[in-house]
């Protein structure tokens, strides 16, 4: 069994990754996955880091792959990360973007869907992102640890800062 304890500095995840969420006036850019982990899930766009690429060139790339839109002046968010019962664990970059080029468009990764901030389907989400996404979407920055068996979060320990460094 795991234990959030485990989920430190020398914590190996099977994948390093990222999401990106966009963000147009009071509305959030997510998308209905249609492959992989969490398929049949709302979320927000993102996946795995290649060898070698940097976490906000992978969030970027991402977007782009599963959407056709490329994010503009995107802000880091925090970090997110989890440990499953069957032993795959994801260290999660969370990042937004205010603005973007194109125009969001169904792929065979993903169908956009546009929600005001404040009515987002929760009950079609990972369990955790009812913990911290608003948060973020309103400036926060966030530092999480998830254990999950499955779809069912088992255990969680977050944080929140405004991100601003006082020195």
């Amino acid at each position: 069994m795991y234990s959030l304890t485990q989920i430190n500095d020398d914590w190996q995840p099977t994948h390093y990754a990222t999401l990106l969420f966009i963000l147009k006036g009071e509305q959030v850019l997510l998308i209905r996955k249609k492959r992989g982990l969490g398929a049949g899930k709302i979320n927000g766009p993102g996946g795995k880091r290649d060898p070698g690429e940097t976490s906000l060139a992978c969030a970027v790339r991402e977007v782009t792959e599963e959407l056709c839109v490329v994010p503009k002046a995107v802000e880091a968010r925090g970090r997110v990360r989890f440990q499953f019962t069957d032993g795959y664990a994801l260290d999660v970059d969370i990042y937004i973007a205010t603005e973007y080029e194109g125009t969001p468009t169904e792929t065979a990764e993903a169908v956009p869907l546009w929600f005001d901030i404040n009515q987002i389907p929760y009950d079609e989400m990972w369990a955790d992102d009812r913990l911290w996404l608003a948060r973020i979407l309103r400036g926060e920055h966030v530092n999480g640890r998830f254990i999950f068996a499955g779809d069912e979060m088992l255990e969680h320990d977050i944080s929140f800062d405004t991100g601003v460094n006082p020195h």
